[in-house]
């Protein structure tokens, strides 16, 4: 049967928490002597001041997110009627997405402004307020180097595209000109991918300016150089080294048998420092690694050489991303150089413009964070992009540098020497800007990357390292990261076992966090976040999708995460999802038509006006999270999981959230050491579930039947009293407490 627990173990938990010992005792008719019967299912506050999680504000703790849409798409889904509907859900802080640097590109915030050199070069977008920005823009690089992205995934590598006057360059920003640091402290890399091991002998490349001076070529003894960095290291083929190159083609004989390998890595320490095609008027185009072509395979007896790496123009892994024939090798590299031209404009995707968003109410006036290219752009960019913000007045929480490094297979200490100098540039303009990052991809355990001459292999841990090696660390005043428990369109069991394991997933992130080294003093926030990572997914539209938030937005609470969004705000149309073709969906809490005309509201409207509006007190007073636990749980994890506030208008307030099928009738006791409380004579009981909303998969036509709202009932409290929670849903018992009588 579909999510049926009823076939699985039932554990009652035991509370273990000292706290409660006493309050036990209270709670058997004859004391501690003479055990009685404990109710089968419990909830349990710990309302001891001294055991208080957290304090926080609702508006400034649970918000929303903004992202990029379809181009010409913005002006219909932020019309002033879908933005009063997104603003009803109650959610506060907003945080900016950026899009960009998913998809290799650079960010024109604002679409005026100016190039280093006439028409193409480095961006710098516009400070000046002029007409209001409603839509921005990301460029490709003309001088990429990875295949692949996260994003639109409609590029390609320059290494491996057969075109002789293309190159991929590295990024100027991580040489000794703008890092002060040797260039070796920031080795550049490209890798090619062969798809499957192949036997290997030589390598034949074609430099341009500027050359690599010293480099190795390396292949990796495991299996997956991307999907298992921490499983072995890289190793020089035995003929591997070139201490002196001088540029040109240079084929190089790499060990005098074979080695059948899949990734073969060239890794750079030194540059000839020559000026590439755009010249030396600009230092950035005599600085880093550019090369033209790269072909892997064998040195025939002949003198000729057996390439195994596929040269195309045509980019991307997933099908339908990218309509051309046979596909290049893919190819990955440790950074790009961000020039690139007027013409380079992309013309299918575009970004809400800053003023749309912050002036047109979702911000709701409160301080947003707003995140700035760096990865691939420049540091005037992205100080102009908050000289604008400021000049406009707009009030600003946080601010990003970057998006991703993780999944942009950035090395932390690349990162950090990036980070740093958008920090001095940021900070030169505005001190008391609180700067952060890396903005991790939605990982569920450590984030690991190749090991460094230490063996240290936490992605983390080695860009910490760096901060504090340079005496940078008071520039990461917070920490973000993004949450997806799944990917994909998981039903049934699978998608239960997750929403049970969703509380511990939450926990062990942060855990692994602070364990990696981020001081307790730095606050953590999760600015982007969703049930599925997948766009198109009926997922998030179902019941389940609203118990999910519920539970993710509470256990980061408990979990001392400072601030978490929902992604994402906008109304926009259901997709089909390509992994699951009859899976039709939207990772928004609305449906939509294709003008994104508001339909119907989905479950996670519902999940986050519970929240907002049932849980926690209108406005934005200051909340107490206390302990919540329940007996109501499985071997894979809590049945019913509990999250209580001590409200500013004097109410306890706790929100259950029921992931099975079955209704459960709970007892809710307040527990400080001796004394034993309940909810007093009445009881405001609010729930939404099941009963008010399904998801009705039907296509394109896909909508919620029953669309009800929450359900409002008014219940009797006391020291006895029992409350159903109904099947599958959120439900929230609001009230006063007092002394239970014995």
């Amino acid at each position: 049967m579909r999510g049926d627990f009823r076939n699985r173990p039932l554990v009652r938990a035991p509370f273990l928490k000292a706290s409660f010992g006493l309050a036990c005792c209270a709670m058997l008719a004859a004391g501690c002597v003479r055990e009685q019967p404990a109710p089968a299912e419990l909830v349990r506050v710990d309302t001891l001041p001294a055991h208080r999680i957290t304090s926080f504000r609702p508006q400034h703790a649970i918000g929303a997110t903004v992202d990029r849409q379809p181009a010409g798409a913005i002006p219909a889904i932020y019309s002033r009627r879908n933005v009063r509907a997104m603003l009803e859900a109650g959610l506060g802080w907003l945080s900016y997405r950026l899009f960009t640097e998913l998809s290799v590109q650079d960010w024109h915030w604002d679409p005026s402004g100016t190039f280093s050199a006439g028409d193409q070069g480095y961006w710098t977008s516009s400070a000046s307020p002029a007409a209001p920005i409603t839509s921005s823009f990301g460029y490709r690089l003309p001088h990429r180097g990875a295949t692949t992205d996260q994003g639109s995934n409609e590029d390609y590598s320059r290494l491996d595209d057969g075109d002789p006057t293309t190159y991929w360059k590295s990024n100027p920003y991580l040489t000794s000109a703008f890092t002060g640091e040797p260039d070796s402290e920031h080795p550049q890399w490209a890798m090619v991918d062969l798809g499957s091991p192949q036997f290997v002998n030589a390598i034949r490349i074609v430099w341009m300016n500027p050359y690599a001076t010293r480099y190795s070529i390396q292949y990796w003894p495991g299996r997956d150089a991307i999907a298992e960095p921490d499983a072995a290291k890289w190793t020089t083929f035995p003929t591997g080294k070139v201490e002196h190159g001088t540029g040109g083609v240079a084929t190089l004989r790499l060990t005098h048998g074979a080695v059948k390998v899949r990734f073969v890595r060239l890794l750079m320490t030194q540059s000839s420092n020559t000026c590439d095609a755009h010249g030396s008027s600009d230092r950035r185009n005599c600085v880093g690694y550019a090369i033209g072509e790269i072909y892997v395979g064998m040195l025939e007896r002949g003198g000729g050489f057996g390439d195994l790496v596929k040269h195309n123009a045509c980019g991307g892994e997933r099908p339908g991303a990218y309509a051309c024939g046979v596909r290049q090798s893919t190819a990955y590299v440790s950074s790009t150089d961000p020039w690139h031209r007027a013409a380079d404009r992309v013309s299918d995707v575009e970004q809400p413009g800053l003023d749309l968003i912050a002036g047109g109410g979702l911000t709701r006036s409160l301080p947003a964070t707003y995140a700035v290219p760096m990865l691939y752009s420049t540091p005037e960019n992205a100080v102009a992009e908050i000289r604008y913000v400021r000049a406009r007045g707009y009030p600003i929480s946080f601010v990003e540098l970057g998006a991703q490094p993780d999944d942009q297979y950035v090395e932390p200490e690349d990162y950090g020497a990036l980070y740093i100098q958008w920090a001095r540039a940021l900070h030169a303009f505005d001190p008391g800007l609180k700067l952060g990052g890396p903005v991790f991809s939605g990982v569920n355990s450590d984030v690991t990357w190749w090991a460094d001459s230490r063996g240290q292999v936490s992605w983390l841990k080695r860009f910490l390292a760096y901060l504090r090696s340079h005496g940078r660390m008071a520039d990461l005043a917070f920490m973000t990261f993004e949450h997806y428990p799944v990917g994909g369109c998981p039903q049934g069991d699978a998608l239960q076992h997750i929403l049970l394991k969703e509380p511990a997933l939450v926990k062990g992130i942060v855990d692994t966090w602070h364990a990696d080294g981020i001081p307790t003093s730095v606050p953590l926030y999760i600015t982007q976040a969703g049930f599925s990572s997948a766009n198109s997914s009926q997922v998030p539209m179902q019941i389940e999708g609203a118990l999910w938030l519920a539970d993710y937005l509470g256990s980061a609470l408990a979990n001392h995460v400072s601030g978490a969004v929902y992604y994402q705000y906008e109304p926009v149309p259901l997709g089909q999802n390509p992994q699951c073709p009859a899976d039709w969906g939207s990772p928004t809490m609305f449906v939509t038509d294709k003008r994104s005309v508001i339909r119907a509201r989905a479950a996670q409207f519902y999940a986050a006006e519970m929240i907002m509006h049932e849980w926690l007190a209108a406005g934005d007073g200051e909340h107490q999270l206390y302990p919540a636990a329940t007996n109501v749980v499985t071997e894979e994890g809590p049945l019913i999981t509990a999250y209580a506030v001590h409200r500013p208008d004097g109410l306890w307030s706790v929100m259950l959230v029921n992931k099975d099928v079955k209704a459960h009738v709970v007892q809710v006791n307040f527990a400080n050491a001796s004394r034993v409380s309940s909810f007093g004579a009445a009881v405001a009981s609010v729930s939404f579930g099941s009963a008010q909303y399904q998801w009705q998969a039907n296509g394109a036509a896909s909508l919620p039947q029953p669309d009800d709202p929450p359900l409002h009932k008014w219940l009797a409290g006391g020291s006895q009293a029992t409350y159903e929670i109904p099947a599958q849903s959120i439900t929230v018992l609001r009230g006063h407490t007092r002394p239970a009588v014995p």
